[in-house]
């Protein structure tokens, strides 16, 4: 499956290891990651190689061709909230993704679209079972929003 993977960059980086974390997981599974270049350590330096209007045409782009949406939520990001509501205005599954105890926008954690799915995590190991269940919820064909 194709997984557009979304995390803050310019935001800030202090959850790249969990960003590197999610998309080694996704692709261990065999899914395809487009965005997978989020998780890399050097990503602002990548990023600022290109224009905003490249960057833009790319993403949004990747957010078409996929088939779900994963958003690690816990750093605040307009870009990342951006994608969120594109990604749902086509209709594409969303699952967010934030640390226990993060504070995170109302904009995410009240949002009654019938395909998002926010959950918090505390352990490494929750955060993967959630991924596995939200990928299990896909193929059940079960509404994917649950708090």
């Amino acid at each position: 499956m194709k997984v557009y993977f979304a995390g803050s960059i310019v935001g800030g980086r202090e959850n790249a290891q969990i960003y590197a974390q999610i998309v080694e997981y996704l692709l261990a599974k065999g899914h395809e990651v487009p965005s997978a270049h989020v998780a890399r350590p050097d990503v602002l330096d990548w990023e600022k190689k290109n224009p905003p209007s490249l960057i833009y045409e790319r993403d949004i782009a990747w957010v078409r061709e996929s088939e779900v949406m994963i958003a690690e939520v816990s750093t605040p990001s307009m870009g990342v909230g951006y994608e969120i509501a594109t990604a749902l205005q086509w209709g594409k599954p969303v699952l967010c993704l934030y640390r226990q105890g993060s504070t995170v926008s109302k904009m995410i954690l009240g949002n009654t679209e019938p395909n998002i799915r926010v959950k918090s995590y505390g352990t490494p190991e929750e955060l993967l079972s959630l991924i596995d269940g939200f990928f299990s919820g896909l193929s059940d064909q079960s509404p994917v929003n649950s708090r």
